[in-house]
């Protein structure tokens, strides 16, 4: 399993702390196209290929981060989930299947390249209900891209399946969000281009 940390003092998964970045300021609605290259793992180390788009209509207000924040906080991933469930900013497809309602966006410049963080509740599987699955505590699907404005392209990174939580780090004198993937690596998101139309 590989863990993704995301401080605070940068830009929190679901929140935006004093000292952030300014958000990108981007208007109208973006959508994103590329490539997903996935890894094996276990038996089955081949790798895989598919094409995802990602549709991005607004994003999470910083007062609603905060509130998803505080139920990260205080309840766990499970209230989290229950707390996001309903918000409808987009869509996130892969290969032209049926897309997952994307649920929490933000949006920050690092480096002059515009970061985008997307959360979605993950497709499962029926076999992983009906079994009761380990994989079932991993419910959320992660995104994080890179966009040059420049030129409208970018790479990134995509956790199918991970789990979210908010950890104390006393040596750190801080927090942060810990992001765990339920494969053994997290998959590249390639040759991404981001469109912008008029909502």
């Amino acid at each position: 399993m590989k863990k993704l940390y995301i401080t605070s003092a940068i830009c929190a998964l679901l929140y935006i702390s004093l000292i952030a970045i300014p958000a990108s300021g981007q208007t109208g609605r973006q959508t994103y196209t590329g490539t997903i290259l996935s890894y094996g793992s276990g038996l089955d180390t081949r790798t895989r290929t598919s094409f995802f788009t990602i549709t991005v209509n607004a994003t999470t207000p910083d007062d609603r981060a905060g509130q998803f924040l505080k139920l990260l906080q205080d309840g766990g991933q499970d209230k989290l989930l229950d707390g996001i469930k309903n918000e409808n900013l987009g869509s996130f497809s892969v290969d032209g299947h049926l897309a997952r309602t994307i649920n929490v966006v933000r949006e920050s410049n690092v480096d002059g390249k515009l970061r985008l963080y997307v959360v979605v509740e993950r497709w499962t599987q029926f076999a992983e209900l009906r079994g009761g699955y380990r994989s079932l505590d991993y419910p959320f699907g992660f995104i994080e891209l890179y966009i040059d404005p420049a030129t409208g392209k970018g790479e990134g990174t995509y956790i199918a399946a991970a789990q979210i939580r908010f950890k104390k780090e006393k040596q750190a004198n801080g927090m942060h969000v810990e992001i765990e993937d339920f494969a053994t690596f997290p998959a590249r998101l390639l040759n991404v281009k981001v469109k912008t139309s008029s909502r």
